[in-house]
């Protein structure tokens, strides 16, 4: 069966909450622990930083297609990005990066769950992903935030 947009807000919100618990459970000494030894050479609390970026970003980019848009610059640089806007909340407390979070992740599950069946086939550039419905861009979203706790899980062992 397709994915509706109830279904996806549904998952988008249940994985938000997940990512959230996981990393108001970790300890402090974790917190900055780097995760990434290569490229970005992330700490835990960069991650989340990249995540509440994430999330704002993915909603202009949501909503461009809707309207219309083309979706992401063809020329636009994903890494050069995500290492400007992580740095612009490098001194961000984690409380407040929780709470920016939530936030921008609720406006995601509510924009989703406004769409119609129909904006779930609409097409638009993705920065990692290219030219792709809109369904693929939403499930990134959340599976995007699974692949690097995962990798936290693996680095820190938990």
């Amino acid at each position: 069966m397709p994915d509706t947009p109830l279904d996806l807000s549904a998952k988008l919100k249940s994985e938000g909450e997940k990512t959230l618990a996981f990393f108001i459970a970790l300890q402090p000494e974790q917190w900055e622990r780097q995760i990434y030894t290569e490229g970005s050479c992330w700490s835990v609390h960069q991650i989340l930083a990249h995540f509440v970026a994430t999330e704002t970003s993915l909603n202009r980019l949501v909503n461009n297609i809707l309207d219309g848009g083309p979706g992401a610059p063809e020329d636009f640089n994903i890494d050069v990005y995500n290492e400007r806007k992580v740095a612009e909340l490098r001194d961000v407390s984690r409380q407040d990066m929780f709470e920016r979070y939530v936030k921008y992740r609720q406006q995601n599950v509510e924009l989703v769950a406004q769409m119609h069946e129909a904006d779930l086939q609409k097409k638009g550039r993705h920065p990692f992903l290219g030219i792709t419905e809109m369904s693929d861009i939403i499930k990134l979203i959340y599976r995007h935030n699974q692949i690097h706790i995962r990798d936290i899980r693996r680095e820190l062992s938990i």
